[in-house]
């Protein structure tokens, strides 16, 4: 047998070693395609395994496929055909497998129960649901028993058992005493997981009361009732209960003290088994006198502490989402100060199957091979079994193409008719998997899938995609073509993807045209086209600047465009981030905006925004609205500085040949100093128009000698500059001309070189305009042979080059050149060496072969040519080199070719050729090259390169699925570089920008690209470091930080989350604005910042106010806005969130003049500061009396538990919503004006909502408890009623009042009619009829001892109990009633019932108040 195993082994490994797999087809979700494409049945719905459904709904099974053809659907129930036309009550959904079960005609839901499996059917194959398990909830009485006083000793254990009747699910239990007050719990008294009553040592008081199970059934919304426990206990001492207290609990008697014992579970050591990724609940409750405590405890381990938690006061343990290393034994210690006691619970940790590679859908062509592999894990590790069709696999399988090797299927050269759908199941004793995964045999001509003749327009410079998605089986090979002539584009400026797109690095104008994609495979070809244009950025040339106007004047900003010619282009005007709205004072043209008769309203920032169909570009300036200096001199004085005005007067003197004396009067500079001028010329020769600088002078200049070159006619101009800006031009001077001279520039740029093999090209750059110097200028051209002792031959022209013609093949020469004019020559340049042409060389290396190959790099060495054959200037030699394919199995690789120049002149040249793909097979040849040619090739080598690590993986995604796991998925690397063994993540937690924590280390089969990563904590997060692995080693690593966690919303990044709101801004200034109404909030998500400590800037002027001011004290906080503020440390405690402010401080305005500094002090301020706060966002509200669009806040967050500040800048109206903030955090707020920072709120101090609030406990809630006492109210009012009726001789001569009362209300209708209420002889009441007709039959045939109420006692000391005619008889119906650790009631009584939510008729317990009372509740 292990010999057969081992063969088999060896069988499987040559097999994969010798089998190329090809790469699975990816069908595209083309509608058409999806239309034409045949398809096997994939399941897409069905009913979990185990099936509890409600006997009074119908039953619906689902089962729902897709495929081509539409499958038909059919069942089978335990493991036989089910024939659904043959019984009426059952149908099947139209379009789907699901069935619907319906009772209306009749019928009992337990006929149904059993095992069901649906079947999928097309022409392709058969899908498999899984079997599903259907049962019908049960919801049986409690038995019949008659419970005695339980006697017990003060201070010994107890137990009251509550034995609930088995339901399906099981029940829910809780105690209650008979008059619904929960048992209170503690340390002494608790609840087991049984559902039993543990008592670690009984006291007098505990016979004060009586002890009643309850079980809650949570299909049938139903509530049942054991009858109640009464206690006896005995005392040693008379027991007074005026001295019980909490910490004598027996009030000074002496009570005999007990060591610990376990009453749960019994004896010293017992077992837990538990399966992976459910909850273990560990428990051990001890008996003794003092009450012991309960400590636990893991051998040879720490508890996790992030995923334990301990309940019922330590008695319970409770671990989530158990794994394997869980697996141990746990201690639990019970001690007091009399000893200790020890519990040993050996947990073994089992697993059902669950997936490690999941089989998935295989397209394949003809001919092809592929594979499917299942596999699972488990404890015990699971059985594999394979079926197709639903039928189970032969091995050896009678069809060759197919072999089944243990949990993987392989295929080989499948042909048409090949596909089916195979199921794997995975089973174990705890459980099983079952997946289908179909083979789909297609073949499909190429077709293009994208729109047909797309136009494309990009921009010039910018990386450019062309698409040309396409399909076809087998998957062919794309090919891009321009102009429909070359031989395919990849390479160079181009590269092509094997997706069909084809990147163009960098779009240039040369690269408009037509590109056509080409995808052909054996079956035909398609092809498509797409044009590209490339286009000319959009900009703005002349940008707007900086404005200051006085009330009343015109501002005009200027925004010039400049665009491609082709390309429509719009200008828009915004002020402040909002629409401009143009009119008669404000108007547009196409290269500015006039703003007319400015006013304080039109102070702001203005921006110019230019777009085009395919880019944008956008500038801003800030205009400033000024008082009149008449009316307000104060203000005048302070005024900022502006431009200069432009000089006056220009004159010209002192002529000379080529020079001339230029002297202006400056204008007025504006209270910012001239610093210098500008003079500029402009000549009518060359250029005219166009004005150029000449020189600069400093600002206390105002007469030059300008130096000017000779024949040109001059005309000058002045710009005077200061630290604003320059001012306009001044009106030009008079023409002044110089007199004509030869050249004085000699020729730059000379150089000789061959455009053909027998020519020389001499060539220069041509002098400028201004270095002519004279009319009729031309280039006189000598050249000689180098060292032959020729004369020099010239040629005098008037172009910039000159060809001599027959020369020999790369000689040699020497060359000059000179300029001359009408009047004479100028200098001579120096001589230079220029060569002849270049001819191809004759010669090809040789012996060309590799050494010590690596997996990137490799030696090369061959023999050098002759240099006489290069027959031009020796350049290098260029080896060729591409990738011919790789050596891993099935990868696509591109064979461009690529060069590598090396320049050796030694007798044994050598080379290192780098950046070569490991694990690939190249070729590669040789040339040598000269300026122009390459030579013949050398002979042409083929070598392989060594395995190497993997390139990083393609893609790395991090999702939050859930609040407790993170999803991560991958994709395989585009270049292995060997053959892939698999996948090493490493991670670590990390909080902010701190790394804490051992690095956790996660390996993965080559086939798993996911991974489901559980959180200990909401909060936790991660970096992550994924990486691929080779024989060789780790590759480069791709790193990630998990997403953070959010509450309640996804919420993005800061940049865009603020949205405007309709608040409305006063256009005009006012003092003391009213209050502003309440307006939507604005949502801003405040950047975090690092709690470092920073110095805050300081103002670079300041000028001492003439009042007295306070000054702030400044925290070492870093914000995120560009300027630190100065701010006040926050109050450590706020009892309010409003807060009243105002700025005492005087507010410095200082203007940037020389001279003199101005101090401007607004009464401007910020009051009434609140903060409406939720889990992690607050609404920020205040108000303030700043001008009308100049005002511009910042909203400063401190936190305080690391005291981490957060700043927002905004310039909206509040109120402000701000997000992101942290759930349960305590934060201190302050408002204050960007511009004025000493301008500011108060602070407040509030606090974020938790971010979850636990369930209410519903018995300490005033409402509840206000209804009871109403309900209680009215209850004694009727008994009063009832007890004067009888009194006087009413219609009640006997019974209790209880009893009287009940029959009052019950059969008395007139009386009290109760019609919504339908009476059962199990003591509920129906409310979903809304009969009030009682079924009196059924209440006539009770028997006497079902009438009787239920027994309510008071337990004396001596153990006689006193019974009392109105004590509450039963539960009826509840709700979903749930306790607190305490026992506290926390749930609320609904109902929801039928005539047959119960089995039987054997309740014996008589019609109580207390199920009316649950009914109302």
């Amino acid at each position: 047998m292990l010999g057969q195993g081992r063969h088999a082994a060896l069988a499987l490994v040559s097999l994969l070693l010798s089998w190329r797999e090809a790469t699975p087809i990816e069908v595209p979700r083309d509608a058409r395609i999806q239309q034409e494409l045949k398809q096997p049945p994939t399941l897409v719905r069905q009913s979990v395994k185990d099936y509890i459904v409600d006997p009074r709904d119908n039953i619906i099974i689902e089962c729902e496929a897709k495929g081509n053809p539409v499958p038909t659907f059919s069942w089978r129930k335990n493991r036989k055909f089910f024939n659904i036309a043959k019984d009426p009550r059952v149908t099947m959904r139209k379009g789907s497998g699901t069935l619907e079960i319906g009772f209306r005609s009749g019928g009992r839901p337990e006929d149904y129960e059993g095992e069901y499996q649906c079947f999928a059917k097309n022409d392709l194959g058969t899908a498999l649901s899984n079997k599903i398990l259907l049962r019908v909830s049960k919801a049986p009485l409690w038995p019949k028993e008659v419970l005695e006083p339980v006697v017990v000793t003060e201070g010994s254990p107890l137990v009251l058992l509550c034995n609930p009747p088995p339901g399906l699910p099981p029940p829910f239990t809780f105690w209650m005493t008979s008059g619904m007050s929960p048992i209170r719990q503690d340390k002494r008294v608790s609840m087991g997981l049984n559902g039993d009553m543990y008592f670690s040592n009984v006291i007098a008081r505990d016979a004060d009361t009586d002890y009643s199970c309850n079980a809650r059934f949570p299909f049938t919304h139903t509530i049942q009732q054991k009858n109640p426990f009464t206690l006896k206990v005995h005392t040693k001492e008379p027991y007074n209960d005026t001295s019980y207290n909490a910490t004598d609990p027996f009030g000074g008697r002496k009570v005999a003290e007990s060591t610990p014992t376990f009453l749960s579970p019994s004896g010293s050591q017992s077992s837990k088994m538990v399966l992976r990724d459910e909850h273990l609940l560990l428990e051990c409750i001890a008996a003794g006198l003092p009450t012991p405590t309960i400590k636990w405890f893991k051998k040879g381990g720490d508890l996790p502490g992030h995923k334990v938690k301990f309940e019922k006061f330590n008695k319970t343990l409770k671990m989530v989402s158990v794994s394997e290393e869980d697996d141990g034994e746990y201690v639990c210690m019970a001690n007091n100060h009399l000893g200790s006691i020890r519990h040993s619970i050996f947990v073994h940790v089992k697993a059902a199957p669950y997936w490690l590679d999941k089989p998935t859908d295989l397209v394949l062509a003809p001919d092809e091979n592929g594979r499917l592999v299942c596999r699972a894990n488990g404890n015990p590790k699971p059985e594999i079994k394979w079926l197709m069709n639903g039928e189970p696999l032969e091995n050896p399988s009678p069809n060759p193409s197919r072999q089944v090797l243990g949990d993987t299927i392989i295929f080989r050269s499948v042909q048409m008719g090949g596909s089916a759908v195979y199921q794997c199941n995975a089973s174990n004793e705890h459980g099983y998997l079952l997946a289908n995964a179909f083979v789909s045999v297609l073949d499909m001509p190429p077709r293009m899938l994208g729109a047909k003749k797309q136009l494309i327009k990009v921009i010039e410079n910018n990386r450019t995609f062309l698409d040309c998605p396409f399909f076809g089986s087998p998957l062919p090979e794309l090919r891009w073509f321009k102009n429909g002539q070359g031989s395919g584009l990849d390479g160079g400026q181009y590269r092509a993807y094997i997706n069909g797109t084809l990147e163009i690095k960098k779009a240039r104008a040369e690269d408009e045209g037509t590109y056509t994609c080409v995808a052909s495979s054996i079956l035909g070809m398609a092809e498509n086209q797409v044009s590209l244009e490339v286009k000319e950025r959009t900009r703005i040339v002349g940008a707007p600047e900086h404005k200051s106007a006085i009330r009343g004047s015109t501002a005009r900003f200027t925004c010039k465009v400049k665009s491609d010619p082709s390309l429509p282009v719009t200008v828009t005007w915004t002020k402040d981030d909002k629409p401009l709205y143009l009119g008669w004072r404000l108007k547009k043209d196409e290269e500015s905006l006039t703003i007319s008769n400015v006013n304080e309203g039109d102070e702001g920032t203005y921006a110019c925004t230019v777009k085009s169909e395919i880019d944008q570009d956008s500038a801003s300036a800030r205009l400033t609205v000024l008082e009149e200096a008449s009316l307000n001199p104060s203000v005048s004085s302070a005024l900022p500085p502006d431009r200069p005005d432009p000089p006056m007067d220009l004159d010209l003197s002192d002529p000379a040949a080529r020079s001339v004396r230029l002297t202006w009067i400056p204008g007025n500079d504006h209270r910012s100093p001239i610093t210098e001028f500008l003079v500029q010329f402009e000549e009518d020769r060359w250029e005219p128009g166009r004005w150029q600088n000449l020189s600069t002078y400093p600002g206390d200049f105002n007469s030059v000698i300008l130096q000017l070159a000779p024949f040109v006619n001059y005309q000058f101009r002045v710009i005077a500059i200061n630290t604003v800006g320059q001012s306009q031009p001044s009106r030009p001077s008079p023409r002044y001309k110089t007199s004509g001279a030869a050249p004085d520039a000699i020729p730059r740029g000379v150089r000789g070189w061959g455009s053909e093999k027998d020519n020389m090209e001499i060539s220069w750059e041509p002098l400028l305009d201004l270095e002519r110097n004279g009319p009729n200028l031309r280039y006189s051209v000598w050249w000689r042979r180098k060292d032959a002792g020729e004369e020099w031959s010239n040629v005098t022209t008037e172009g910039s080059k000159h060809v001599v013609h027959n020369t020999d093949t790369y000689v040699p020469y020497e060359v000059k050149v000179q300029a001359r004019n009408e009047f004479g020559p100028g200098p001579e340049s120096n001589q230079v060496i220029g060569y002849s042409g270049e001819d191809v060389p004759t010669d090809a290396p040789t012996d060309l072969r590799v050494s010590k190959v690596g997996s990137t790099k490799a030696n090369i060495h061959w023999k050098p040519v002759d240099p006489a054959s290069v027959r031009g200037e020796f350049k290098e030699y260029k080896l060729y080199y591409w990738r011919e394919s790789s050596l891993v199995p099935g990868l696509l690789v591109s064979k461009e070719k690529r060069t590598k120049g090396v320049y050796s002149t030694a007798s044994e040249p050598s080379g290192i050729l780098s950046d070569l793909v490991p694990y690939s097979r190249y070729q590669m040849f040789m040339v040598v090259a000269n300026g122009r040619f390459e030579g013949p090739p050398s002979n042409t080598v083929e070598f392989t390169t060594k395995e190497g690590v993997p390139d990083a993986p393609r893609f790395f995604r991090i999702n939050r699925r859930s609040f407790d796991s993170i999803y991560l998925e991958w994709d395989k690397p585009l270049e292995p570089n060997g053959i892939l063994i698999g996948y090493q993540l490493k991670y670590r937690i990390v909080n902010g920008s701190r790394v804490g924590g051992r690095t956790q280390l996660e390996t993965f089969f080559p086939n798993v690209t996911d991974f489901t990563l559980r959180l200990p904590d909401r909060s936790t997060r991660y970096n992550f470091f994924l990486s691929a692995l080779t024989q060789i080693g780790a590759g480069e690593v791709f790193a990630e930080e998990s997403p953070p966690f959010a509450n309640q919303e996804n919420f993005t990044d800061t940049t865009g989350l603020v949205e405007l709101t309709d608040a409305s801004v006063a256009s005009s200034f006012t003092p003391t604005p009213p209050p502003l109404a309440s307006l939507p909030p604005t949502t801003i998500a405040p950047p975090t910042i690092a709690p470092t400590t920073a110095t805050p800037t300081t103002p670079t002027t300041t000028t001492t106010a003439p009042t007295t001011a306070t000054p702030t004290t400044p925290t070492p906080t870093t914000t995120a806005s560009t300027t630190a503020t100065p701010t006040t440390p926050p109050p450590t405690t706020t009892p309010a969130t409003e807060a009243t402010t105002t700025a005492k401080a005087a507010v410095l305005v200082t203007v940037r003049r020389t001279d003199q500094s101005v101090s401007v002090a607004p009464a401007w301020e910020i009051w009434n500061l609140t903060a409406e706060h939720n889990i992690n966002y607050a609404d920020v509200s205040w108000i303030h009396n700043f001008p009308a669009g100049s005002s511009e806040f910042v909203l400063e967050f401190t936190l305080d538990s690391d005291k981490t500040v957060k700043v927002v800048q905004v310039n909206q109206q509040p109120p402000i919503r701000v997000a992101d903030l942290i759930a349960g955090a305590k934060y201190h707020l302050r408002v204050y004006s960007h511009a004025f920072n000493s301008i500011s709120s108060k602070y407040i101090t509030f606090k974020t909502k938790a971010a979850y609030i636990d369930q209410v406990d519903i018995a300490t809630q005033g409402w509840f408890i206000g209804l009871m006492c109403a309900i209680a109210l009215i209850i004694l009012i009727l008994l009063i009623v009832c007890f004067i009726k009888r009194s006087r001789g009413g219609k009640y001569p006997g019974g209790g009042f209880v009893a009287g009362f009940a029959e009052y209300l019950v059969r008395d209708k007139k009386d009290l009619p109760l019609d919504p209420v339908d009476q059962k002889e199990d003591g509920s009441f129906d409310y979903q009829n809304g009969s009030s007709v009682p079924d009196r039959n059924e209440n006539e045939n009770s028997s006497d001892e079902d009438n009787k109420p239920l027994q309510g006692s008071q337990t004396s000391l001596d153990g006689n109990v006193k019974e009392s005619d109105d004590s509450l008889v039963d539960y009826g119906e509840g709700g979903d009633g749930q306790f607190n650790e305490d026992g506290s009631f926390i749930g609320q009584y609904t109902v929801k019932k039928d005539k047959d939510e119960t089995e039987g008729n054997e309740s014996s317990e008589a019609t109580s108040p207390v199920n009316a009372i649950y009914s109302l509740a």
